[in-house]
């Protein structure tokens, strides 16, 4: 990336922000036709800035900005429909969704699907009595999709046969549904159950527990080893 680009009023939204030198931010941004970016917001920080209110993470944003290098230079926000809010359950939800965002996607490749399905879901988290596992879940199996990752959940392994419904199988990320003799195991569902998961029933609370059991063991497999920060204070808030 030698030549300098201008990009004027781009739908995006904040990732992460973290302060750089004495009133600027570096903003991690993902936006519709650019993909994953990170900006300079100079002077940012400072106590008149007029983007204080603006560049926050969660908001809808139309973002302008200069790039030559991997690092580009804001050169204007506004807030882009309405506002929107996250608390509570939501909030930790959201930070889940920003973390898996920025490990999944690689910078400057455009995703216009994950941006939508990344601004759908934020919408519904922020929407009362939103069923918040199920938000996730949901896009979680888009960003696996659209990330060259998708789950294999109507297949035998390694064949065109049809998974059958009273079978058990163990799902193994690599390979896909293979069929197994015991029906225990973190990884072991019926091909009933996997149809289920991805037809995304959701509304059925036993197919959430399987697909929170699944998508816990796959996310984790592509995150070799990285723990999210978000996931972690999610899972201790449950526990208390």
């Amino acid at each position: 990336m030698s030549a300098q680009r201008r990009v004027q009023q781009q739908a995006a939204f904040i990732l992460h922000h973290r302060p750089f030198r004495d009133t600027s931010q570096i903003l991690d941004l993902i936006s519709r036709d650019h993909g994953k970016l990170a900006v300079v917001a100079r002077g940012s920080r400072g106590a008149r800035s007029r983007l204080k209110g603006v560049l926050r993470p969660f908001m809808p944003l139309s973002m302008s900005w200069v790039i030559k290098s991997d690092l580009g230079t804001l050169t204007g926000a506004e807030v882009r429909g309405a506002p929107l809010s996250l608390t509570g359950e939501a909030l930790l939800a959201g930070y889940y969704v920003n973390e898996l965002v920025l490990h999944f996607l690689h910078r400057h490749d455009p995703q216009p699907e994950v941006f939508d399905a990344y601004a759908d879901t934020i919408q519904a988290l922020a929407t009362s009595g939103a069923a918040i596992a199920a938000v996730l879940r949901q896009f979680e199996m888009a960003l696996l999709r659209h990330s060259g990752y998708a789950l294999n959940l109507d297949h035998v392994a390694g064949t065109s046969r049809d998974l059958e419904p009273g079978q058990n199988y163990e799902y193994r990320v690599e390979q896909g549904a293979v069929p197994v003799s015991r029906d225990e195991g973190p990884m072991v569902f019926t091909g009933e159950t996997l149809a289920a998961i991805a037809a995304q029933r959701f509304d059925d609370p036993a197919i959430l527990l399987a697909a929170n059991r699944l998508m816990r063991e796959v996310i984790a497999y592509h995150l070799a080893g990285k723990e999210l920060k978000s996931r972690k204070v999610l899972l201790e808030m449950r526990r208390k």
